[in-house]
């Protein structure tokens, strides 16, 4: 069986308030930095096989903290990278809930497509593609995947067999894990949702 944990980036100054996406140049602050090595801490006594990472400061400042008490770099993986928000980079949060598509993004997220962007179910199309790519790689040993929020509501909700409709229900907060168990045989199984890296709250 392999084990993959979802790992949210620990905060920045903008997350709650804009839309960061994939713009550069946005680094974890203090309180990031104090959530992310407390959830390396926690994380101290998995054997990790390797540390990915989306390219992003944010995610690669995370993922290095993560790995530094296993003494493993962090491996940059493009299937891991924030949905491509398009147009949408850099609002605030505040000005896009006024927008008509924002119902859509709430509602029915599948049929979202960010203007000059990506689709929200091309990003869950890719980033389970990745998932499980590595998974195949690293098989039976446990895995770090260092992502974002709808990346890692999206992937939950393959795996969960549920509708990408269905994904905002999910909550992936800053410095979170999620785990996955990929076996050998029969189904994959999610195994917590949101935690805050503790495995002793694994099931």
């Amino acid at each position: 069986m392999t084990r993959v944990l979802l790992v949210r980036h620990a905060p920045t100054p903008e997350t709650g308030k804009k839309l960061t996406g994939r713009l550069p140049g946005v680094s974890l602050d203090d309180k990031g930095l104090v959530l992310a090595r407390a959830t390396a801490d926690r994380l101290n006594g998995v054997r990790l096989a390797a540390v990915y990472s989306s390219p992003i400061e944010r995610t690669w400042e995370t993922a290095i903290e993560l790995g530094r008490p296993h003494r493993l770099d962090p491996i940059a993986e493009v299937g891991l990278l924030e949905v491509d928000y398009g147009a949408w980079s850099g609002r605030t949060l505040a000005s896009l809930v006024k927008l008509k598509a924002w119902r859509t993004v709430q509602q029915t997220p599948s049929r979202m497509i960010f203007p000059n962007g990506e689709s929200l179910a091309d990003a869950q199309r890719r980033a389970v593609a990745t998932v499980e790519r590595l998974g195949t790689a690293h098989r039976n040993k446990t895995i770090a995947l260092v992502t974002h929020a709808d990346i890692i509501k999206a992937v939950l909700s393959h795996f969960l067999g549920q509708p990408l409709d269905l994904f905002q229900r999910i909550g992936a907060a800053p410095a979170s894990v999620s785990v996955i168990d990929l076996p050998d045989q029969g189904h994959p199984r999610v195994v917590a949702v949101n935690t805050n890296g503790d495995p002793e709250k694994w099931n």
